[in-house]
């Protein structure tokens, strides 16, 4: 089967989106399907892998500087490549709903071949950035026009949560809308199988970490806020794993905690390789993701595959909440005081806590990336029959 992949640029760094597309595609290769793909030439490494059909980069006058520090470029969205790639294809999979994807979508339809699409990326995630995330009008006729120009014109719809298919049904898709994670790389669980020694040291750093962008929509200022409120915050020691537009901000909010005396250890920022994140959530006590907005959160269902206990805001424009093994493990978004209370819970209870890592390390098999990988290919067979 050829399975064409539409997306913006998949060689940017830092994102979620062309992340989990990247590890798709390799996923799906592996197990003997032929994916080409129409995206962005990769700027950021010249001499490194490039897409079968190559597009150059489209520059917004006045927002390329924003869509930059988001991780995120645009590919234009004309030129013969689009039709080649399109022709080429037995069935064509939209990663995104833009220009790109909205041209390729029209010389699918010229050419009788069959859409699918993966749902990655709420409308929230754009007007955050305009401080118009909370605006339900702008945000619902957004994802009102995606739904009628693009996801009603493809015959399946990966919904990688509960949450997204649920929203999608909301807006009366026409499209099958599939619950499929879009997969975790399988990573074997490092962490020992009993605590070490100062398991239960009173006087040792409780590490706690937050593994994503530091943009506004993953919400940080509530994980440091919370820290005002927890009987724990003078032993916590803080670890921010990712980069983002908002570093700055959030290192001057740690450094004020610092001075006025809630934390006794300075929070650590910085930008980590997957073996790295691996060891770093080998060794925390707990994972906090305080993201708004989020349509699945592999970062920190990567973390869990490490048996580490996650504490996982809950809110209408995250899906993540799903994965938490019970109430103790959510808390609602943009709820320091109530954060606070599950991070006390936990640190409360180290034997609970231990034992439940274990639990979790477990349930994340289930979203091993091969499984997804044929499942998509099982929806790309039947978009291809038509049923």
């Amino acid at each position: 089967m050829k399975i064409l992949f539409v997306v913006n640029n998949i060689y940017c760094k830092g994102n979620g989106l062309d992340a989990s597309a990247r590890r798709t595609i390799k996923a799906l290769r592996d197990i003997g399907q032929e994916v080409r793909i129409l995206s962005c030439e990769n700027l950021e490494d010249p001499n490194g892998p490039q897409p079968e059909y190559r597009q150059k980069e489209f520059y917004f006058p006045i927002f390329q500087p924003i869509i930059k520090a988001q991780g995120f470029s645009y590919a234009k969205w004309h030129g013969p490549n689009i039709e080649a790639a399109v022709r080429w294809a037995d069935v064509v999979h939209l990663e995104e709903p833009f220009f790109i994807e909205h041209a390729a979508m029209n010389w699918a339809k010229k050419l009788g071949k069959p859409l699918t699409a993966t749902y990655h990326l709420h409308p929230e995630n754009i007007f955050y950035s305009l401080g118009m995330d909370g605006w339900s009008f702008p945000n619902n006729a957004l994802l009102r026009y995606w739904a009628r120009v693009f996801l009603d014109k493809c015959q399946y719809v990966q919904c990688p949560t509960e949450n997204v298919r649920e929203r999608l049904n909301r807006f009366h898709v026409k499209a099958k809308c599939v619950t499929l994670s879009n997969g975790l790389v399988p990573d074997k669980c490092i962490r020992p199988t009993t605590p070490p020694a100062d398991y239960d040291d009173e006087n040792r750093p409780l590490n706690m970490i937050y593994i994503g962008r530091l943009s506004g929509e993953k919400d940080q200022p509530t994980l440091l806020k919370a820290m005002r409120y927890s009987k724990y915050a003078h032993r916590i020691q803080l670890h921010f794993a990712g980069g983002g537009p908002k570093e700055k901000q959030y290192k001057r909010l740690s450094a004020k905690l610092m001075k006025e005396g809630v934390l006794k250890y300075e929070p650590i920022f910085g930008f980590y390789n997957r073996d790295q994140l691996r060891q770093l959530a080998a060794k925390a006590d707990l994972a906090v993701h305080c993201a708004i907005i989020e349509v699945e959160g592999l970062s920190i269902m990567e973390a869990m595959q490490q048996a580490v206990v996650p504490v996982i805001a809950d809110g209408r424009c995250s899906g993540t909440s799903q994965f938490a093994l019970n109430d103790n493990c959510k808390f609602p978004a943009k709820d320091p005081k109530t954060l606070a209370a599950r991070i006390d819970y936990w640190l409360d209870h180290p034997k609970e806590r231990w034992e439940l890592g274990f639990k979790y390390a477990e349930s994340m098999e289930q979203y091993d990336i091969a499984n997804s990988a044929k499942r998509l290919v099982e929806m790309f067979e039947a978009a291809i029959r038509g049923n």
